[in-house]
C-alpha cells in the first residue's frame, strides 16, 4: 500500500508544487525499544488488543522496530508483501500514483493502526505505497511469523477479519463521497474523517489537525487541485467552520462541517 510520489511539505497556506521523492531504504532499526514498550504498543492495536498478556509477551521478540523520516517511503507499490507494519508513533499515508504524476491518497494512519496485511494474505505484491507523513516509528512482523499466528491464535484471526471489514466500510464510504459529493462536500467529509483519525480534540470542542496534512495531500484525498482546496478552505474559514493556522487546520465547528458534507452528527 502507499505512494510513489511524495509532495513537498507545505503548511496550510498557499504552497509550492509537489516534487517526486527518490526511492529510499527501509528505515533505521531502533535499538532502544524495551520489551514492555513493545508489548504496550501491541496491546493498543485492534489486531492484538484481545490477546492475553502472556501471549503478548511472547510476541515481543518477533517484532523489529524501525524509524522513518518525514517523507520517507516505507514500501512502494509493487514491492514484495513480506511484512506487517504497526504504527507506534507518527503517521503514514497509503496512496497510489496517478497518470498525471501526482498521487491519490487512500488512507491516513495513526499510532495503533496496522498496514500491509493484504499482501500477506494473498502473497501478491504491494497494491499501494506507504509513506511516513511525520517522523514515524513502526513495529515490523515477518510474513512467515504472521501466518503462524493466524493459524495458532484464533483471537488474531478474528481481529483480522474485523479489521478488514472496517477497511472495506471505510473504502465504500470514500467511494460514495467521490461519486455523490461535490468538492466542498468531499473536503468537509475528509476533514472530519482526518479529525477522527489523527486529530487532537481541544477543550473548546474544536479539532486540531497539525501540519502533517498539507494542501497538496488534501487535494490528493478528495480528487481536486491544491488551488481548489485552498479556495474552499478559505470559504470554510470565512464561514467559521475552520481556522487556518501556520502549521495547522483547526476544525472549529464540526457540526457545521458535517452539514456541509451532508452528514448528521
Amino acid at each position: 500500500m502507499g505512494a510513489s510520489a511524495v509532495p513537498r511539505r507545505e503548511g496550510v497556506g498557499p504552497g509550492n508544487a509537489a516534487r517526486r521523492s527518490p526511492r529510499v531504504g527501509p528505515g533505521r532499526l531502533r535499538a532502544s525499544a524495551s520489551p514492555i514498550e513493545v508489548a504496550d504498543a501491541l496491546a493498543r492495536t485492534r489486531l492484538f488488543a484481545g490477546l492475553e498478556p502472556s501471549t503478548l509477551e511472547r510476541l515481543v521478540g518477533e517484532f523489529r522496530r524501525r524509524r522513518f523520516r518525514h517523507g520517507e517511503v516505507i514500501f512502494h507499490l509493487g514491492d514484495p508483501g513480506d511484512a506487517l507494519f504497526l504504527i507506534v508513533s507518527g503517521a503514514v499515508k497509503i496512496s497510489l500514483p496517478t497518470e498525471e504524476g501526482g498521487e491519490a491518497i487512500l488512507a491516513t494512519l495513526r499510532p495503533g493502526d496496522v498496514f500491509g496485511e493484504l499482501a500477506l494474505l494473498d502473497g501478491a505484491p504491494r497494491s499501494a505505497s506507504a509513506v511516513a507523513m511525520a517522523p514515524t516509528e513502526v513495529l515490523v512482523l515477518s510474513r512467515a511469523r504472521f501466518e503462524e499466528l493466524l493459524d495458532g491464535v484464533p483471537a488474531i484471526r478474528a481481529a483480522l477479519f474485523r479489521t478488514l471489514a472496517a477497511e472495506i466500510r471505510r473504502l465504500t464510504e470514500q467511494v460514495a463521497d467521490l461519486h455523490f459529493l461535490d468538492i466542498p462536500g468531499r473536503l468537509a467529509a475528509r476533514l472530519l474523517r482526518l479529525g477522527d483519525e489523527i486529530g487532537v480534540r481541544q477543550p473548546d470542542g474544536s479539532i486540531r489537525l497539525d501540519g502533517r496534512i498539507t494542501q497538496g495531500e488534501l487535494a490528493a484525498m478528495v480528487g481536486a487541485t491544491r488551488q481548489t482546496v485552498n479556495r474552499f478552505l478559505g470559504v470554510f474559514a470565512a464561514e467559521g467552520l475552520v481556522r487556518l493556522e501556520r502549521e495547522a487546520i483547526v476544525v472549529v465547528d464540526p457540526a457545521g462541517l458535517a452539514r456541509t458534507a451532508g452528514r448528521a452528527m
